[in-house]
């Protein structure tokens, strides 16, 4: 099975809240929403199917079947929805209770060695020179010791929108990097540029959160 099943057990996490917020957040009818649900699906299969396989030691996978998932239903509604109320209704999807614990269990890894391997392993992989779905950066540490930047020369989330038509929707996905951040508890994400937008490229900054400070503030 392509990415290990990791397509189908993304469909299962999420099917809930994105027919819920097709209504919520979209204003869909229930009836609306179920057309787009049955829609979506197959959609989601064809996509993953003309994707390749990515290298194994290639973490990027979950990003490009994510990806596919938001193009899916796009593919799938009626209407092209705005990109204001687009990031709305994708960030309230994606953040349901499983993923948000996710996170929080990713932020405790945060700036760990095995963290930091990791992104340095991801800077000497340049996984995107074989494969255009998955991503180049380099790893930079701040000099400060307060935490580092991934910056990303190519993107597959680029590339993938591109390709179906819905390039200018890319900032939808770009958003989660942030609330990503709230989530963890242990960063703040700042960014300056992103590939999308026409900068030089995306860059991803994790800056350590001071407990202490956070607490006076408080």
């Amino acid at each position: 099975m392509k990415y290990g099943g990791l397509p189908w057990g993304m469909w299962v996490l999420y099917r809930r809240s994105f027919r819920k917020h097709l209504v919520s957040d979209l204003g869909l009818s229930s009836s609306e929403a179920k057309r787009v649900m049955v829609a979506a699906k197959p959609n989601y299969k064809k996509i993953i199917a003309k994707l390749p396989e990515f290298e194994k030691s290639d973490q990027f996978d979950v990003n490009i079947v994510n990806c596919a998932l938001l193009i899916a239903f796009l593919q799938a509604m009626s209407t092209r929805p705005d990109i204001e109320s687009l990031t709305e209704f994708y960030t309230n999807a994606m953040m349901n209770p499983p993923t948000r614990w996710f996170f929080r269990m990713m932020g405790k890894q945060k700036f760990t060695d095995k963290d930091i391997q990791e992104a340095k392993d991801t800077s000497a992989l340049k996984a995107a020179d074989r494969n255009p779905y998955s991503w180049n950066m380099d790893y930079l540490p701040y000099e400060d010791g307060s935490g580092y930047e991934d910056r990303f020369y190519a993107c597959g989330i680029c590339t993938l929108m591109k390709e179906y038509g819905f390039y200018d929707l890319t900032p939808v996905m770009c958003h989660l990097d942030f609330v990503m951040g709230e989530a963890s508890g242990t960063y703040q994400f700042v960014r300056k540029y992103t590939l999308v937008s026409g900068g030089p490229y995306c860059d991803c900054g994790y800056k350590k959160i001071n407990k202490a400070e956070e607490r006076k503030r408080h």
